[in-house]
């Protein structure tokens, strides 16, 4: 089962392409850097811990 890669921070609505460094939770709810680092690498939604999402080689198909 693969990630599903949200097109954009969901606190600030930066854009996030499938290349583009981005940090998710458990739920893979996805944030940019700067909101990840403004509410302590927690999630905002669950309060899970953000860790850096993985980048695809390739666009998906």
């Amino acid at each position: 089962m693969a990630l599903e890669m949200k097109p954009e921070c969901q606190g600030c609505a930066a854009p996030l392409g499938w290349q583009d460094e981005a940090l998710i939770c458990s739920y893979e709810c996805s944030w940019c850097r700067p909101c990840a680092e403004g509410d302590g690498m927690a999630c905002r939604n669950c309060g899970g811990e953000l860790v850096p999402r993985p980048r695809r080689e390739t666009k998906p198909s």
